[in-house]
């Protein structure tokens, strides 16, 4: 059984705005046809307490005059014994329609700040992570990130694009941890990236100078840290791809991460599973191997999708992962960003729209 999409969320929220009127509505049906000793009070109470998170300040008030209105109205149609009661529900709806207005300012005010921190996080986002060309090098280029979590823009999963004397080069990477410190790391690995793409002359060469700048992170941030016991964010799986300007094979060098895939113009598909094994960036202390690139055919309308593991072990409510090989193969598209934005729709009506990490997206298309 699937789980309402986030289209269907909003559809029912939309539907949720009506539900304070068919309160009002039922209280007065639920008069009219029960007998007199049976009260209507409960629905004019939860109507204006059902409006305030749901309708503007306007709204919220308009459904609490309505339903003391309606209060009034049912006791008058009953006048006569039992005022004392009549004047208790009354005074009970009117003072409930007066909390609701006092809930509904509270969550306007919750809702501005929220705003705010999502245009610092979308902010913060865009000066760590800015949106590649679309044109690069004579490659056509896609990005995207999905966070987890709704309302969040940012985390611990990360992509860089540099146009280089050696070749557009790229990385896609997954920091183990959230929060601040996944934040942190993410932006020193793209500042070491940017410079290490420029410098290097080999790919090889671009995938050390990471290692060094996570270790030198990760020693730096042991020794400012006041609780020992607290962890850190001590490695990251990459995957570094270099791009020759003009024909060419691309290169790949892979660190633990998510295999890429090669989409070929006629919708065929390979994983490009690394021919050998290596440790995640950060991980150096634990051993050595030295990196090789993978040299991969890359012709004319051939696309590489590079993503985090956001996307290939999304589950849905079953506990089945997503398989990007399976869905892609056979299939093709106009343009990386059409790519991406399949992926994404996908993996939310999979997941139902509750997907439990963030998701890094990268399509490098050779026209």
């Amino acid at each position: 059984m699937k789980r309402p999409d986030g289209r269907r969320y909003l559809r029912a929220r939309t539907l949720a705005r009506f539900l304070p009127a068919l309160l009002v509505l039922g209280g007065f049906c639920y008069d009219h046809f029960m007998p007199r000793e049976f009260t209507a009070v409960p629905f004019f109470t939860a109507a204006p307490l059902v409006a305030a998170p749901l309708l503007s300040l306007a709204g919220t008030v308009v459904t609490g005059v309505a339903s003391l209105i309606g209060i009034i109205a049912v006791r008058l149609r009953h006048a006569g014994p039992g005022q004392v009661d009549a004047l208790t529900e009354t005074v009970t709806v009117a003072v409930v329609a007066v909390l609701a207005v006092v809930i509904n300012r509270l969550v306007r005010r919750s809702d501005a700040r929220l705003a705010t921190a999502r245009e610092i996080a979308e902010a913060a986002q865009r000066a760590v992570l800015p949106r590649p060309q679309e044109r690069l090098g004579g490659l056509e280029i896609a990005a995207r990130y999905e966070a987890a979590q709704a309302g969040a823009s940012i985390g611990g999963d990360l992509y860089a694009v540099q146009d280089t004397p050696h070749g557009v080069r790229l990385v896609v990477g997954d920091v183990r941890g959230k929060g601040l410190g996944a934040v942190a790391a993410v932006a020193v690995l793209i500042g070491a990236f940017r410079e290490a793409a420029e410098q290097e002359s080999t790919l090889e060469a671009v995938a050390q100078r990471l290692e060094r700048a996570l270790a030198r992170d990760v020693t730096r941030r042991d020794a400012a840290r006041l609780d020992p016991t607290v962890p850190h964010e001590g490695f990251v799986t990459a995957v570094l791809a270099e791009f020759p300007h003009g024909a060419g094979p691309a290169r790949i060098v892979n660190r633990g991460h998510p295999p890429p895939l090669l989409l070929l113009a006629g919708g065929a598909l390979r994983t490009l599973e690394a021919p050998w094994t290596a440790l995640p960036l950060g991980l150096g202390e634990l051993g050595t191997w030295p990196d090789r690139a993978e040299e991969v055919d890359f012709p004319a309308g051939a696309t590489l999708l590079f993503y985090t593991d956001g996307l290939s072990e999304a589950r849905d409510a079953d506990g089945v992962f997503y398989d990007p090989a399976a869905r892609l193969r056979g299939s093709s598209f106009p343009a990386p960003r059409a790519l991406l934005t399949t992926l994404a729709e996908e993996v939310r009506e999979h997941t139902g729209g509750s997907t439990t990490d963030d998701m890094a997206l990268l399509a490098v298309r050779r026209p």
